[in-house]
C-alpha cells in the first residue's frame, strides 16, 4: 500500500511538471529574430547596445521635430526612474501625487519602471491627472485581491505558490484601451515609457518600449503591454512567470519572462548609452536630470531570523534586493555623471517605521502612501549621489 502511494505521488508530480514545461520553446539562435507587435523597436537587450540605435534616435529627433507642443529643445530634460519594492510601491505612488501638487513636478522625456515600479509607471507617465488613479490602486488592494494562494502540494509542484490570475484580471480593467491610446501618443510625441522584465531562458534583462506597441492598436498588442507588466512584477517562484509569444517568420514560439528585478532593482537606459550624445542628437540642448525614486530603504533593518525555512530564505532575499538595489543606484549614478546630467534620489527614510502585516497589507500601503505624498508636498530634499557614496575624478 505505501509502495503504492508513493508510485502514485511519483506519478503526480511527473505529471504536474509536464504540465508546467511542456513549451515551444524559441532557440537560442533565433533569440535575436523574434518579433512581437511593434516590431523591432518594441524592445531591446538591457544589458547591450541595440543595432539599430541609430535610427531609434533619429525616430526620436523626428518626432520631436514634428511635435510643436514638445518644446523641448530648449527647456531641460528630465526622466524618471521607478525602482522595485513590492507594497513599498506605495511610497512612490504617494511621492508622485505630492510632487504634482506641490507645483513642481516636471514632464519626464522617459519614465523608466520595474516590479511594483512597472505598476506605477504608466500612470508616472501620463502625468498628475492619474495621481488620483494611481492613489486608488496603491491604497485599496490587499494580497487577497490580486492573488491567490496554492495549496502546499500545487504551489511545490507548479510554476509558483501564488495564483495572479487576479492580478491578471486588474489588469486588464486599469491599463484599458484608454490609457493605452493616450500612451501611443505621447509617444508620437518623442516621449517613452519603458518596462524592464528578465527573459528566463537568455537570463538576461529585456526593455520593453511600451509605447511602440501601443500605436499598433491591436487586442494583441494591448494585451502584450498587460503581459508585460505581470511579467515585471512576477518574483520567480512566488508568482508564475509570464509566456509571451514571439513570431520568427511563420513559426510562434514562447518566452519566459519573470519580475524586472531578478535583473536590476531600479533602472533608466542601458549604461552603454551616451545620454549625452544621445540627448544632442535628438536636439536636446537643455540640462539633464534623472530622477530615482527607491520603493524601499537603502539602510539595512535588524530583525531576528527564526530558525526555519522560510525565514532563512525570506531575511536572505531580502538582503539580496537591498544590495542590489544599491549596486543599480551607484551604476546610474556614475552613469549620469559620464553624462554630466544631474541625479536626484528619493527613497524610504529609517524613520518610517509602519510595520506590514501581510503581502500587500493595505492599512500600511495608506501609510506610507500618506508619507510619501506629504515628503514630496512639502519640498523633498533630494539626494545628489547615493548616500555614503562619495565620487571623485
Amino acid at each position: 500500500m505505501k509502495l503504492t502511494r508513493i508510485a502514485s505521488f511519483a506519478c503526480l508530480t511527473l505529471l504536474l511538471h509536464a504540465c508546467v514545461s511542456a513549451r515551444h520553446t524559441l532557440p537560442e539562435s533565433l533569440a535575436d529574430l523574434a518579433m512581437v507587435p511593434g516590431g523591432s523597436a518594441a524592445r531591446m537587450w538591457g544589458d547591450e547596445l541595440p543595432k539599430d540605435i541609430d535610427a531609434r534616435v533619429e525616430l526620436i529627433r523626428r518626432q520631436f521635430g514634428a511635435d510643436s507642443d514638445t518644446n523641448i529643445f530648449d527647456r531641460p530634460a528630465t526622466y524618471l526612474a521607478l525602482s522595485g519594492g513590492g507594497a513599498n510601491g506605495a511610497f512612490g505612488a504617494g511621492f508622485l501625487k505630492g510632487w504634482s501638487e506641490s507645483g513642481t513636478r516636471p514632464e519626464m522625456v522617459i519614465v523608466a519602471g520595474i516590479s511594483t515600479g512597472a505598476l506605477i509607471a504608466p500612470y508616472a507617465f501620463l502625468g498628475s491627472s492619474y495621481d488620483d488613479d494611481l492613489e486608488r490602486l496603491f491604497t485599496n488592494m490587499a494580497t487577497g485581491d490580486l492573488v491567490a494562494e496554492r495549496a502546499l502540494i500545487r504551489g511545490l509542484f507548479s510554476d509558483a505558490l501564488y495564483d495572479t490570475r487576479r492580478l491578471r484580471d486588474m489588469l486588464r480593467w486599469e491599463i484599458d484601451e484608454h490609457m493605452i491610446l493616450e500612451i501611443a501618443r505621447e509617444y508620437r510625441r518623442g516621449r517613452r515609457l519603458l518596462i524592464g522584465t528578465t527573459n528566463l531562458d537568455s537570463k538576461r534583462p529585456v526593455i520593453w518600449n511600451i509605447g511602440a506597441i501601443a500605436q499598433i492598436g491591436t487586442q494583441e498588442a494591448n494585451q502584450l503591454i498587460r503581459d508585460v507588466i505581470l511579467a515585471s512584477v512576477s518574483i520567480p517562484g512566488v508568482f508564475p512567470p509570464v509566456r509571451i509569444k514571439v513570431k520568427v517568420g511563420d513559426q510562434v514560439y514562447d518566452e519566459i519572462h519573470v519580475d524586472g528585478g531578478v535583473s536590476t532593482q531600479v533602472f533608466i537606459y542601458p549604461s552603454q548609452i551616451d545620454l549625452q550624445r544621445a540627448a544632442r542628437d535628438v536636439g536636446i540642448t537643455g540640462e539633464q536630470t534623472i530622477y530615482v525614486i527607491r520603493n524601499g530603504y537603502l539602510s539595512a533593518h535588524w530583525s531576528e531570523v527564526k530558525l526555519g525555512l522560510g525565514s532563512i530564505l525570506i531575511s536572505s532575499l531580502d538582503t539580496i534586493i537591498r544590495t542590489q538595489g544599491l549596486g543599480d543606484l551607484y551604476r546610474i549614478y556614475l552613469g549620469a555623471v559620464r553624462d554630466k546630467a544631474r541625479f536626484k534620489l528619493a527613497y524610504i527614510p529609517d524613520d518610517f517605521d509602519v510595520e506590514s502585516d501581510e503581502l500587500f497589507d493595505p492599512e500600511y500601503m495608506r501609510a506610507l502612501f500618506d508619507f510619501g505624498y506629504q515628503q514630496a508636498l512639502h519640498g523633498y530634499d533630494w539626494e545628489s549621489s547615493p548616500p555614503g557614496f562619495v565620487y571623485t575624478e
